[in-house]
């Protein structure tokens, strides 16, 4: 939970129990948007060539993922104020709507315009679960309990990538449109059974419902103390004014910013992405016996086991630790890939058959150090990093920012990879790597342990200390880094 330097952490002798569910909970809001972001691989080939059932041509499916990108562009700045307006719970349970909606116009869709609506939709969830659930998750969660269960966003994205690709390899375009309709709504109705974020209750002045709230997360009825800290904490943080000019100038939330959007910048560049657009190419060339449904069922589910033990793996080695440690393997891996790929595709009078097996082990590797690092860094640490008053404008200026450029990445890698081959986008992602590991260990702050209040202090930095008629004030330095 948002608890504070204030704090003398007593909710050590309380239970955690709650906590740990509702973290569960809104995690697993995630599976369908991870359903959702991989339906394209399995069913966009099945609805290019059903030309009886589908008057739909390859063009228009290319542009599905783009409409989904944009979607999420113009909707998460207004879901991020919204759970300010209606409150963190309420904002996350509309996810079920356009949910439902996507799938049953997929089910019955024959045209492309069909498909874009159904793909604006699911950018509209996608919008939400980006924008909320992080920040559901860092303020009814204790540091321990968030260190240890804050991936489970990431673990049910995995998870819905991993059913996806499952159910496409053996049902058609409408059988898993009804095997996904029930999912949004069983978890939606899961959901209303957790408590609000008190952080959202302080905010609104609401204070028996923050304290109700405090006394079911913590599993103890005194909770007075808490709530006292916690209620100073959220004061302070609203005290700022929360504007536009605050986003930028104010040192906290400026420090804020760069680092989460150099963490998405960084996730998109790390080749993820990559990976996942050529398992199958990857698999089919390595192991011929696989197919690509095969080879992209084997890739899902080894992203699902590994990011199960990544919280544990980041707890012990802290943030900036296991980001640095992640990208730099990372980039020797994507480096040898490179290197690879030009002997195969630019030597012609050479075989190279005998070392085949290196994309296979380097994506195995990848999957196994990036699941620690970038893969999970930038959806745990947006739960941190931003104050109270500013949270809302910041998150949604970074999920705009951050589909914008996934946008461009993807465009970038196609024409890349299409014009000159594939060593040429990896040896970027290389490169793209290397830096980011090297100014990871500048920007990035240290969170492990710390509560949100302790991370706002330390954003912050020094602060120059007032002195007037006798009394002394804190004054922030709202210079520029």
């Amino acid at each position: 939970m948002a608890e504070t330097a204030n704090s003398k952490r007593l909710s050590d002798d309380g239970k955690q129990c709650l906590q740990i569910l509702a973290t569960l909970s809104a995690g697993s809001l995630a599976i369908t948007p991870g359903i959702t972001f991989s339906w394209s691989a399995p069913f966009l080939p099945k609805i290019t060539k059903d030309k009886e059932n589908y008057d739909i041509t390859e063009e228009e499916v290319v542009r599905f993922q783009a409409v989904s990108f944009i979607s999420v562009v113009i909707f998460c700045p207004i879901f991020s104020k919204l759970c300010d307006v209606i409150g963190r719970k309420r904002t996350l349970l509309l996810m079920s709507i356009p949910d439902l909606l996507a799938w049953i116009l997929i089910a019955n869709a024959e045209r492309a315009h069909a498909f874009y609506l159904a793909k604006v939709l699911s950018g509209i969830s996608n919008g939400i679960m980006l924008a909320v659930v992080p920040t559901y998750i860092g303020e009814i969660s204790e540091p321990e309990v968030r260190g240890t269960w804050g991936n489970s966003v990431t673990v049910f994205f995995y998870a819905g990538q991993l059913f996806v690709t499952v159910v496409g390899s053996y049902y058609s375009v409408q059988t898993s449109c009804y095997i996904f309709m029930p999912i949004p709504v069983v978890f939606g109705f899961l959901f209303t059974f957790m408590p609000d974020s008190p952080v959202f209750f302080l905010m609104k002045g609401r204070h028996e419902e923050a304290g109700n709230s405090l006394r079911r997360l913590r599993g103890r009825n005194d909770i007075s103390t808490d709530l006292e800290a916690l209620k100073a904490d959220v004061d302070r943080q609203m005290s700022e004014r929360g504007t536009w000019r605050d986003l930028f100038l104010i040192k906290s939330n400026r420090k804020a910013l760069i680092a989460l959007t150099f963490l998405r910048f960084s996730q998109i560049l790390s080749g993820s992405v990559m990976f996942v657009i050529y398992i199958g190419y990857i698999f089919e060339k390595s192991v011929g016996t696989f197919t690509s449904e095969t080879s992209s069922i084997i890739y899902m589910a080894l992203h699902l086991l590994l990011s199960l033990s990544a919280s544990f793996i980041v707890n012990l080695l802290g943030r900036k630790k296991s980001l640095v440690y992640s990208l730099t393997p990372c980039s020797i891996i994507l480096f040898i890939e490179s290197v690879y790929f030009y002997m195969d595709e630019q030597v012609t009078n050479v075989d190279f058959s005998y070392w085949n097996w290196i994309p296979v082990i380097g994506l195995v590797l990848f999957v196994v150090i990036s699941s620690f690092g970038i893969d999970i860094m930038p959806t745990l640490m947006q739960a941190e990093l931003f104050s109270a008053a500013i949270k809302a404008k910041g998150i949604g200026l970074l999920l705009v920012l951050t589909a914008i450029m996934a946008v461009i990445i993807n465009y970038l890698f196609y024409l890349l990879s299409s014009s000159f081959g594939m060593f040429l986008p990896i040896l970027i992602f290389a490169c793209c790597n290397a830096i980011s590991a090297i100014i990871a260990s500048y920007i990035i702050p240290e969170t492990r342990g710390r509560t949100l209040e302790e991370i706002q202090q330390d954003m912050k930095g020094p602060v120059r200390l007032m002195i007037d008629d006798g009394k002394v004030y804190e004054k922030c330095n709202l210079n520029i880094l």
